[in-house]
């Protein structure tokens, strides 16, 4: 390992021996937050934990024969590389805000563009975790429903975001309020709403939220903002993904929360940008390798599933998105990808390079491309994909569209920084 300390690296901290074998403790989570916060009231809530854990580390690589190994060496070099990333914070930021339930950053993205810093995030996905550390230089922390994760949120933030997922509640007999919401994740982030008391929420969850347990869940939710909370909750509204600059057919429920005392009492939700975008806008420019190519063993299993369909008289089955037109949702598992092939002609080499039954099918048929599904959801081209196909397309399909979120956001803060 003496080799390895012309620069000390996030990638120690894998080390199974450090901190005596514990391998639950957040140290990434509490360093990275604190380096990103350093000097600032946010910072000085993870620094007594982030100098505890330097300070572990640094005992450890001396017990390694580490040579020349100082805290301050640590901090130094942990500070280039949390701090060097695609996606830094604004060095003067206009407000502050968390990210829960966080998945790759899609709500970091559109609220860092409007000039806002996040103070703490939390995402349990370990690949997500991977892809949200590599483009803003924070590793979120994992379980929000633990009271240790909640005890390292800051008090001093503006916004609280989430993409939190749709669970039942108990309400059976009940009046639908913060008590009937226990056991669900909605609990915890009304819970940190209690505490913290932010400035102002905003939620985002599947159009089926609306009509979820026949509408008592979203009532219950929505009760327990106004009601218990003391919110000023307009009512939410469904914003498709395509109306603000991706070509996306995409659907989610977005809910916006003021407190009570900021004398907010009226909220216009975005409207559409007038502009109609095609796929043509996000596909690859150059040829895409072989392996997004569908075999004829494939293609044929697709036709068959929706000829089967359709004599059923409905219409599931495989779709091809053409270049003037608009993608379905991308989503994880089922027929996600499928409901989305493109049709690419440019390929030359049809020898295949995975393991597939039959040949690379002749009529230009192929999977989007994990960058593809990025631009759908309103990325850059310089946000980094870390992670294997399959886990980018997981972390894609699940997150949020960057452009509809902004547009909302740019709405709140208007409200917060008149």
């Amino acid at each position: 390992m003496t080799d390895y300390m012309t620069t000390i690296n996030l990638n120690v901290f894998d080390d199974k021996n450090f901190l005596a074998g514990d391998t639950t403790t957040p140290y990434k989570a509490v360093l990275t937050h604190y380096l990103q916060n350093r000097g600032e009231a946010a910072g000085q809530h993870f620094e007594s934990e982030a100098k505890l854990y330097v300070k572990e580390l640094v005992t450890y690589l001396k017990g390694q024969g580490v040579p020349k190994v100082t805290e301050k060496k640590v901090l130094a070099d942990l500070s280039a590389e949390v701090l060097t990333v695609p996606f830094p914070s604004p060095e003067v930021p206009l407000f502050k805000f968390i990210d829960l339930f966080a998945g790759i950053g899609g709500f970091r993205q559109a609220m860092q563009n409007l000039g806002g810093k996040c103070v703490f995030t939390s995402e349990w996905d370990k690949a997500a975790q991977k892809t949200y550390l590599a483009n803003f230089g924070e590793m979120p922390f994992g379980d929000i429903t633990s009271e240790t994760t909640k005890a390292f949120i800051p008090d001093d933030f503006d916004v609280l975001c989430a993409g939190f997922p749709c669970q039942a509640f108990s309400i059976a007999g009940k009046r639908g309020g913060f008590e009937d919401t226990r056991g669900t994740l909605f609990f915890d982030v009304a819970e940190i709403i209690r505490r913290k008391r932010p400035k102002a929420v905003f939620l985002e969850n599947v159009k089926g939220l609306r009509n979820h347990n026949r509408g008592a869940t979203l009532d219950t939710i929505l009760n327990t903002l106004r009601t218990n909370l003391g919110y000023y909750v307009p009512e939410p509204q469904i914003i498709n993904a395509k109306d603000f600059g991706v070509p996306q057919n995409r659907e989610r429920i977005y809910i916006v929360a003021f407190r009570g005392d900021l004398g907010v009492d009226d909220f216009e939700y975005p409207e559409p940008i007038g502009r109609k975008v095609l796929f043509s806008s996000v596909k690859e420019r150059k040829v895409v390798p072989t392996k997004y190519y569908l075999s004829t063993r494939y293609v044929e299993t697709l036709v068959n599933h929706k000829k089967r369909h359709a004599g059923k008289g409905n219409g599931f089955g495989y779709e091809i998105i053409p270049d003037d037109g608009i993608a379905n949702a991308i989503v994880v598992g089922g027929m996600g990808r499928e409901r989305n092939l493109v049709l690419d002609h440019r390929i030359k080499d049809f020898t295949p390079t995975t393991h597939i039954k039959g040949d690379v099918n002749r009529e230009g048929i192929r999977k989007m491309t994990p960058r593809e599904w990025a631009r759908l959801q309103g990325f850059p081209d310089t946000y980094v994909i870390p992670v294997a196909d399959a886990s980018a397309y997981k972390q894609f399909g699940n997150s949020v569209a960057v452009p509809a979120i902004q547009a909302t956001a740019a709405n709140i803060i208007e409200k917060l920084i008149p």
